[in-house]
């Protein structure tokens, strides 16, 4: 059996993150340091042969990839979820040519709504709703903030995606990379470590380096990287500005 390599990549810092506030959908550029954490992770990536490329709709994840293509010496394509050329069964050559690479984007990976707290300051927040509660809100996997979405939402928009346009792929032996958003990742990261519901709480995931799986004979195993497990976060999780998904 084909083996396939899935890479999965979180943006860097974005202007938001830097400046403590809740971004969510909002679409915000990577800031200085966003952009010297996507040349670190496209060192990561850069020997790796990708057959396919998926982020999300927002610009800090575009910004993210343009690096790591760029660092390859490769030019991306965007091609959006509603463009009717957007089904990859038949289009396995995604290399437009030697150097332009179609990247397909997807909606399903976009950051977790944040419903009423996005554009809002982190501290102004946890006076306004109290420090536990915004923790829940941003760490539980079922509690979510006022018109903005839970994790389990979340799990549950990336994994059919995931089994429906990822998993034929890795069986055909491809190399897919995506690049998304902490809280996307982490629920993907979820689905295919089968981490528990009261675990994914303390999972982040790191800033300039990739997680890459393997798969082999229908199982996934991680082959590199590490995630975070900080059981500490309900303590700390406010003074931490770049270690978790926004």
């Amino acid at each position: 059996m084909k083996k396939g390599t899935l890479v999965i990549v979180r943006h860097g810092q974005s202007r938001f993150n830097e400046l403590n506030i809740f971004t969510g959908w909002l679409d915000v550029p990577l800031s200085e340091q966003g952009i010297r954490e996507a040349h670190k992770v496209a060192d990561h990536c850069e020997n790796f042969n990708y057959d396919a490329v998926f982020t999300s709709h927002l610009k800090r994840a575009h910004d993210t990839l343009m690096i790591i293509l760029s660092k390859q010496k490769k030019i991306g394509v965007f091609q959006h979820q509603s463009d009717k050329r957007y089904d990859i069964s038949n289009d396995m050559d995604p290399k437009l040519n030697n150097r332009i690479f179609r990247v397909y984007t997807v909606q399903d990976l976009n950051e977790r709504a944040y419903g009423a707290l996005q554009g809002i300051d982190k501290d102004m927040a946890t006076k306004t709703y109290g420090k536990l509660q915004v923790f829940k809100w941003r760490r539980g996997f079922t509690d979510k903030p006022p018109q903005g979405e839970s994790l389990k939402e979340v799990y549950e928009r990336i994994t059919p995606f995931f089994k429906r346009t990822i998993t034929p792929l890795l069986k055909r032996g491809k190399t897919i990379l995506i690049v998304g958003h902490g809280n996307t990742l982490r629920a993907l990261v979820k689905y295919l470590e089968n981490i528990e519901d009261n675990e994914i709480q303390f999972v982040n995931l790191p800033l300039g380096h990739p997680l890459v799986y393997e798969y082999k004979e229908g199982r996934v195993n991680r082959v590199e990287g590490e995630y975070i497990v900080d059981k500490s976060a309900s303590l700390n999780f406010n003074k931490n500005k770049g270690g978790e998904g926004r």
